[in-house]
């Protein structure tokens, strides 16, 4: 129990928290203090509106102010102010406290809390707990309230919720009820159209359970008196649902299309009506028809707008049972109309302020005004079915408090709920009680609406309806249809059957023999192309698609990542960008190609470097756009093919920096005979070449469609049909790059001034990097998308190399001039002969000529000359003779004797130094 409660607690918390969250402006209430507090629920608002708040929350505001609603909650205050007035609860009162529910189920729960939290405020709350609830008036609020007032088990009393789900005591053990549920009303409505013998009729209900439950019922009636539904329209439940104004559309074609239907049973609001009559009585196939209305619009002349009765046909409507009004009109002609005189109960207020702004004649034509709207709006059934909930719970009450001090010791909800079980109350002289379901089956009238000289008059009772006895009393239905002005509907006829237009097939029902057969429309990927078709013909659902009731198929749309798709000028924008910086770069090696940087770049292989860049970036181009033969194949060929160069060319770079530093002269000089830097390119080159050819030869990308989620389109791809050549290609860029990361790594320690290898490190990382997400990306993204993907990986790998390689190369080229020297480049290279010991000790040794700023030199990265420079090795040859010109700083022979003496571990630098001397001496000579 502990932990329910716990639960409970919780539960409310977050109620309140989501409220606050979800706020409804106006959260107005009307309260009466008294010493039994009841609630209500009305919806005085008919619907909300979403607005978005200052704060950046979002803001529920009622809208639609119902005069009906407000008229419905003064019956509620009416019917408690009589109770006190009579003293029946001896020296209790009743007190009241009435939310709006504003039509919403989300803003009905979030009202909920105000009546649940004065029974969470403990033993010593000021005021008294909310008891009972009397409300709400639409089903689909009642079930949600219902579940939510049951964890307090506070019993719910509603005067309008007719669904039958809400007699299941077992998922609703506080739900009870002054009306009966919706199987007897749909039993009523069966037995007119059966008189009448209308076996062709039409059905409008609201996404609701309670619109639900009543075209289950209404089929189940229908089944024995073989009438058949020609259509069944649904409604959103929601008057700002933006289907709304489709489902209207939907709905006028069902009722224009099917001409012979006559009759239509409607089970919607009284909004929905007034927007469906608004909108259907503009096409004369809409008019003239007879209406059988439930008792959600049945006493709503207002749905007719600004058409009349005579527009519409004939409206017959089931009303719940009516109660005396005349006390209540009374209390109404009482009433102070002064809104300041209003302000505790501010839904007057607000319709009496109204008023009196809309009125510009004297005060007491404004009363009149008023009390007239009021007047107006009342509805026999809502009297009789609100003051009898106000009974019950006085009755119950008054048995509970018969043999206790309800004062000082209070009652508790579930006690009242218990005694309303087995409470006995009265009203207009009979005796009602609820049985075991919780209903009160009161019975239903049966009206008809008739032409009056300025009005309508909506409560011509033509039938009865006794539930107990299960039969409807006919006051000559035939007689008052003839008498009226309904002449041109005298023999209103609605039967099947009609001709099958294309698009729909005929199929005869077993269980609505009578009913001849149905047109029904041909399901999704199938047609119909001739009248009465006895079948629907089925579409290729991979090139073509049909909606319900087509008369062909439509070749579905293909799908494919368009030019003017907007992520893909985005990745557009990015490729054309990559390719210009490639040719800037391009344009600074060749203008400045006799510099120290670029010769020592080993100029030809970086711009082979930049030209299998700037090929990747085309490669890109090709991902996009409508794919074809052509376009497939090359766009991966061309991709790895350039992609290989350019690692190659890394590669190639990586070896000459270990060779430069990492190896002893005799060592190096047999590796050298070996390092063949285009041959090498060639080589692996000719790897993908080879892999690209057999994949080309065996099975090529080819384009292909595909069928998608939405039968309307499918997807135009590549397919790369041969994966494991695809997964080849990727994998030997891939073993290239693990072998340039290596070598690169392996060079990690040298001198700032040769770190390229660590950026040749970084661009691989992030080649690595990308790669590695892109396998479960590509394989997981569906769509048009799909190429998007690789596009991204290679932008990233190509800019990642091209920022790494020669972002800094060409800084130097541009703002560190005197970087870019052969004086600078050689001290460069002294400094790191001599060691870091050398330096300290030489006082004419120059510091790195970057070290005043921290910058480093990443494009130096050629091995120490160790022999002639004008030799045809490509190791020497990028600094070419004109290196000669430079003589070298001296080093005294103390300086040199301190070296070898003291630093004996550094004698293959001091090696490397001196040839390196005798090598500066020789070509200045």
């Amino acid at each position: 129990m502990k932990k329910t409660k716990h639960f409970f607690s919780f539960y409310f918390f977050a109620l309140v928290f989501l409220g606050q969250i979800f706020s409804t402006t106006g959260s107005k209430n009307v309260t009466v203090p008294g010493d039994i507090m009841i609630g209500g629920l009305f919806p005085i608002h008919e619907s909300v509106e979403m607005t978005p708040g200052e704060d950046g929350r979002e803001t529920w505001t009622c809208d639609r102010f119902s005069n009906a609603r407000l008229v419905q909650s003064l019956i509620m205050v009416h019917a408690v102010e009589e109770v006190n007035k009579r003293h029946e609860l001896g020296n209790l009162t009743l007190g009241l406290l009435i939310l709006d529910s504003c039509g919403d189920v989300t803003t009905a729960l979030n009202q909920i809390p105000y009546f649940m939290k004065r029974n969470l405020d403990g033993p010593d709350r000021s005021s008294p707990p909310v008891l009972a609830v009397v409300g709400e008036y639409y089903s689909e609020i009642s079930i949600s309230v219902t579940r939510q007032l049951n964890l307090e088990y506070i019993p719910q009393i509603s005067y309008g919720s007719t669904a039958g789900i809400l007699s299941d005591k077992i998922r609703f053990p506080s739900f009870m009820r002054t009306v009966p549920e919706d199987d007897h009303q749909a039993r009523v409505i069966m037995e007119i159209v059966e008189k009448n013998q209308w076996t062709w009729v039409g059905v409008v209900i609201t996404d609701s359970d309670a619109g639900r439950y009543a075209r289950d019922r209404l089929q189940h009636y229908a089944k024995d008196k073989d009438i058949c539904f020609a259509f069944i329209s649904v409604l959103p439940e929601v008057l700002s649902d933006s289907e709304l104004e489709d489902s209207i559309n939907a709905t006028i074609e069902d009722i224009t299309k099917n001409e012979k239907v006559k009759v239509i049973v409607s089970f919607a609001k009284t909004d929905h009506m007034m927007y469906l009559f608004d909108n259907l009585l503009k096409d004369p196939r809409g008019r003239e028809k007879v209406w059988v209305a439930s008792d959600n619009w049945s006493e709503s002349p207002n749905v007719l707008g600004n058409w009349t009765l005579s527009d519409v046909g004939i409206i017959f409507g089931t009303t719940l049972k009516s109660g005396k009004t005349n006390n209540f009109e009374q209390y109404l002609s009482n009433l102070d109309v002064n809104p300041d005189h209003n302000k505790n109960n501010p839904f007057l207020y607000d319709f009496l302020k109204n008023q009196q702004q809309g009125q510009k004649a004297s005060s007491s034509h404004v009363e009149l005004g008023a009390i007239e709207a009021l007047k107006q709006m009342i509805y026999p059934h809502a009297v009789f079915s609100v003051e009898l909930a106000v009974r019950a719970i006085a009755q119950a009450v008054a048995d509970l408090c018969v043999n206790r001090d309800c004062k000082t010791k209070r009652l508790k909800p579930l006690e009242l709920r218990e005694a309303l079980k087995r409470a006995t109350f009265h009203m207009d002289g009979q005796n009602y009680a609820f049985n075991e379901r919780g209903d009160l089956n009161s019975g239903y009238e049966v009206i008809l609406w008739r032409n009056q000289s300025t009005s309508v008059d909506v409560r011509y009772i033509v039938a009865t309806y006794d539930i107990e006895n299960k039969t409807i009393f006919m006051n000559s239905i035939k007689k008052v249809y003839n008498k009226d002005s309904f002449s041109s509907q005298r023999n209103v006829t609605s039967r099947c059957s009609d001709t099958c237009k294309v698009g729909y097939v005929k199929k005869s029902s077993d269980h609505q023999p009578v009913c001849c057969y149905e047109c029904n429309p041909c399901p999704e990927d199938s047609f119909s192309n001739t009248t009465d078709s006895t079948q629907c013909h089925e579409c290729n659902n991979v090139t073509h698609y049909s909606a319900e009731g087509s008369h062909n198929c439509t070749p579905k749309k293909p799908v494919f990542l368009k030019w003017n798709d907007e992520y893909h000028i985005v990745l557009l924008t990015v490729t054309a960008l990559g390719a210009l910086l490639t040719l800037i770069v391009g344009i600074i090696f060749l203008a400045r190609w006799n510099t120290p940087v670029v010769r020592a770049s080993v100029g030809p292989i970086c711009i082979l470097l930049l030209l299998s860049l700037l090929s990747t970036f085309v490669s890109v181009i090709l991902f996009g756009g409508k794919p074809n033969h052509w376009q497939c194949q090359a766009r991966q060929v061309l991709f790895g093919l350039s992609f290989t160069l350019c690692v190659s060319c890394i590669m190639v770079k990586s070896f000459k920096i270990i060779l430069a530093f990492e190896f002893d002269p005799n060592t190096k000089r047999i590796l050298k005979k070996l390092y063949q830097p285009y041959i090498i390119i060639a080589v692996c080159l000719s790897g993908q070449v080879i892999i690209c050819a057999v994949w080309l030869a065996l099975k090529p990308p080819k384009p292909q469609l595909e069928p998608m989620k939405d039968k309307k389109m499918r997807l135009h791809f590549c397919n790369e049909t041969f994966f494991p050549a695809f997964g080849a290609m990727l994998g030997y860029i891939g073993v290239l790059a693990f072998i340039c990361l290596g070598v690169a790594f392996k060079g990690r320690n040298l001198p700032h001034s040769y770190n390229d290898a660590r950026f040749i490190t970084f661009s691989m990382l992030i080649y690595f990097i990308s790669w590695i997400i892109f396998g479960p990306v590509y394989v997981n993204v569906e769509g048009k998308y799909h190429p998007a993907v690789e596009m991204v990986v290679i932008l990233l790998s190509a800019y990642g190399i091209l920022f790494c390689q020669f972002l800094t190369k060409c800084y130097i080229i541009l703002f560190k001039q005197e970087a870019n020297t052969e004086s600078a480049f050689r001290q460069e290279i002294r400094n790191y002969s001599l060691g870091d010991n050398l330096n300290s000790s030489s006082g004419n040794l120059v510091s790195s000529s970057f070290s005043s700023e921290g910058i480093q030199n990443p494009a130096v990265d050629v091995e120490l000359p160790m022999s002639n420079p004008l030799s045809s090795d490509p190791l020497n040859s990028s600094m070419g003779s004109g290196l000669s010109s430079v003589s070298s700083s001296p080093v005294s022979n103390s300086q040199f004797s301190k070296l070898q003496n003291d630093h004996s571990s550094n004698k293959r630098q001091l090696r490397k130094y001196l040839s390196l001397q005798t090598q500066y001496h020789s070509d200045s000579q």
